[in-house]
């Protein structure tokens, strides 16, 4: 081998070729096709630019394409004929959302400023002991009464001594109603509910003669701003919300009727007719949309008042109750928002919302029998098809709820309509 001669290594091929690849064709989408034909319309430039994969394979794959594409078009057009008449519609059956103004402006109540509590026999019993240092007087006298409540001490007091004097349960009914102060309200409301609970012998732990009454309680509601018989100050929206806020003593209220319900066999305090009254109002605060995080409470307030009726008044009071509630709510949404919160599943709850469904169909349609076979009649003799039929009323049968009463016979009622047509 010479000195000037190439190694061998030297002699073998270039790793790199010579020449540069050639340039792939861009790749163009069926969806790019589409979009440059429904653009320009001119369905001949785009097919001869394209060249048939299939022409190979004995039949005209121009014809094929152009019958897809007529079919393109047609389906185009029934979905922009169709998007037009959905808006019409929706510009026209514009429904509002659920919600009614429960709450108003809220009064400052009238409370008497002389409660007689300094001269109970628990402060007196105390201020006779002189080593205690306390000089009684009115004011020393309620805020070491507050003391005692917070603390759980005038529970503790009140059932050592068997009983509550008047003086003092009418003062811890005041803060339970109208204090500002949570931890006095939240304080009364325990001592209340201790107080009204029964033994093992299914008798009052303490002997009590001031029961909280309905005048009572209702002149809170009202004083919380409830809006209580004047329905033209009711309006559904979202916007309507009270001024104040939702009462902050709306809770300890709705606990003292729980209590007061539950103890019905024992004392009965309030009468058939004021339970109706106290019925209609905690059914109607599930219209307002401040107290949907009381939704636990309101149910369990609507169970006692509903298992609080004798069974010989309640079908009469149901009745008495619906109506009053259909009555008072507007025929939209919130119809079925008051249908939806009675979730008992006994014969009680059933039968309520039944007579509901009833009343509310009753107005909607206009019909003036009390009957419910005769109303079924009634809707049996809707003819859907009519551009004029109401279905948002027709809704109310389809809801769900009892498996007796009246909606089980509506469902039925609108499966004879539903196979008629």
């Amino acid at each position: 081998m010479l000195l000037d001669d190439p190694l061998d290594f030297e002699k073998e091929d270039p790793l790199l070729p010579k020449g540069r690849p050639a340039k792939r064709k861009k790749v163009i989408g069926l969806d790019d096709l589409l979009e440059d034909f429904f653009a320009s319309g001119k369905d001949e430039l785009k097919a001869s630019g394209v060249e048939s994969k299939h022409g190979s394979k004995g039949y005209n794959s121009d014809d094929e394409d152009k019958k897809v594409r007529e079919k393109e078009i047609k389906f185009r057009k029934f979905v922009e004929e169709y998007e037009e008449q959905s808006k019409e519609l929706d510009a026209g059956d514009d429904v509002p959302q659920w919600g009614q103004r429960v709450f108003g402006c809220q009064k400052s109540p009238s409370i008497p400023s002389a409660t007689g509590v300094e001269n109970c026999q628990l402060l007196q019993s105390f201020s006779a002991h002189e080593h205690l240092g306390f000089d009684l007087n009115i004011e020393q006298g309620e805020g070491f009464l507050e003391g005692l409540l917070v603390d759980g001490w005038l529970l503790k007091l009140v059932l050592l001594h068997g009983s509550v004097e008047d003086s003092i349960a009418s003062w811890a009914l005041t803060k339970l109603l109208y204090s500002c102060n949570k931890k006095f309200r939240v304080a009364a409301s325990d001592f209340w509910d201790n107080v009204l609970s029964l033994n093992e012998a299914d008798k009052l732990s303490v002997d009590i003669g001031h029961f909280p009454s309905y005048s009572v309680l209702k002149s809170a509601i009202l004083n919380y701003g409830y809006i209580f018989d004047n329905r033209t100050e009711v309006s559904t929206s979202e916007s309507v919300i009270a001024d104040d806020g939702p009462p902050q003593n709306i809770i300890e209220w709705l606990k003292i009727i729980s209590t007061c319900c539950k103890i019905r066999n024992v004392h009965s305090i309030f009468s058939s007719s004021e339970a109706e009254e106290l019925l209609v109002i905690v059914i109607s605060l599930f219209l307002d949309r401040q107290l949907e995080g009381l939704l636990l409470i309101l149910g369990d307030c609507l169970s006692s008042l509903i298992l609080y009726f004798n069974s010989s008044e309640w079908e009469s009071s149901c009745l008495t109750v619906a109506q009053s509630i259909s009555q008072r709510v507007t025929m939209d949404l919130n119809c079925l928002r008051i249908v939806d919160c009675i979730t008992g599943t006994d014969y009680r709850s059933k039968f309520l919302r039944s007579q509901l469904a009833l009343q509310f169909l009753k107005i909607s349609f206009g019909l003036k029998v009390a009957n419910a076979e005769k109303i079924l009649k009634s809707l049996t003799s809707i003819n859907v098809k009519d551009k004029e039929c109401n279905f948002f009323c027709l809704t109310i049968l389809f809801h769900p709820g009892p498996e007796q009463g009246f909606l089980s016979s509506a469902r039925c009622g609108l499966e004879k309509i539903c196979w008629r047509c």
